[in-house]
């Protein structure tokens, strides 16, 4: 997601329309279902009945236009961030491994940073897990000679389509070319250009289909959507999300860490060890104040106009979602 994007919203009823301009993915178009935004939160589908442009295109257009940001992470990897979920690229003789791919109209962009890392082509793509903004490029980068690989969930997922019955949108599934040529279930290793690449599957956690790659020499790991650094995350229950599983993740990763570790979140800025446990602590916060709300009996719009995450909203709620919202995804993931 582009900074801009990822700006407060200083109302519901603002972020929502946001949602809806810009939705048309199951980062947001399948995350609200209506039952759970029917009390205290206006409803997006009006927002975007009165859309004039595909809603699925404007989000594209919108966060695939962010400019391409590069950081060095060791001699041979390179974080990129800007036009959809982070990337990570391991370039070197044995050829390049990217992991996730950025949104469809940042291809000409990526596509000529890739090549400005050096002449080594293309070998592997991997998957974090199956949304768009993070397997909108595979086929682009499998034509220019990259093998995909990624759970066999992803594959999975991202051979089906996908509708929204709140925005009234219709995700197709990927064509054939952008699914994955190779999966695992539980974990995998690679090992090229000096360094050891091990994959290993969470449990339903922002989907049924999340991984971490781990680059052992270089101490990097990449968490995908698991973990969105210094704001409130998106959990997409409609395909397998889970709260629970979102604190699982941070306490398999911690003590894969140390105090040098660098951990690159599917959105926001590279992180470390401090900043998951910070994650790790909000989550089981959250968790524990919407699941005793919820055992009393109260709604999910109860919950939200109660505001159970109103001190947690200056350090927080800066992004994607506000506090209000947020208690109702996570109301939805328990």
């Amino acid at each position: 997601m582009s900074p801009k994007f990822l700006e407060r919203q200083s109302t519901r009823r603002e972020m929502l329309a946001n949602s809806a301009a810009f939705a048309g993915t199951t980062l947001l178009a399948q995350l609200f279902p209506a039952s759970l935004l029917s009390a205290g939160v206006p409803d997006p589908r009006q927002q975007a009945a009165t859309a004039s442009t595909d809603h699925l295109a404007a989000m594209r257009a919108q966060m695939g236009s962010a400019p391409i940001q590069l950081q060095p992470l060791v001699d041979n990897l390179t974080l990129l961030s800007g036009p959809g979920g982070n990337v990570v690229v391991l370039n070197g003789p044995d050829g390049k491994i990217v992991v996730d791919t950025f949104l469809m109209p940042a291809w000409p962009k990526l596509k000529e940073t890739l090549d400005g890392l050096g002449n080594a082509p293309l070998k592997t793509v991997i998957d974090t897990h199956w949304h768009f903004d993070h397997t909108d490029n595979n086929a682009n980068l499998h034509a220019a000679g990259a093998t995909e690989l990624a759970h066999e969930n992803t594959k999975t997922r991202m051979a089906e389509p996908h509708d929204s019955a709140v925005l009234g949108l219709h995700l197709p599934a990927s064509p054939a070319d952008a699914l994955p040529q190779q999966t695992f279930s539980i974990s995998e290793k690679l090992q090229a250009n000096g360094e050891i690449v091990m994959l290993q599957y969470f449990q339903p956690a922002h989907t049924d289909t999340d991984i971490y790659i781990h680059f052992q020499k270089a101490n990097v790991i990449h968490v995908g959507d698991t973990f969105f650094n210094g704001f409130y995350p998106v959990i997409d229950a409609s395909t397998g999300g889970k709260i629970d599983g979102m604190i699982v993740v941070a306490d398999k990763v911690l003590p894969l860490a140390d105090n040098n570790t660098k951990i690159v979140p599917g959105h926001g800025p590279l992180g470390n060890k401090a900043d998951l446990t910070r994650y790790r602590d909000m989550l089981v916060m959250a968790r524990d104040r919407v699941q005793k709300l919820k055992t009393a009996g109260k709604s999910a719009g109860e919950i939200a106009a109660s505001k159970p995450f109103a001190d947690l909203d200056a350090a927080w709620g800066k992004g994607f979602f506000n506090g209000d919202v947020f208690a109702q995804v996570v109301y939805s993931a328990l």
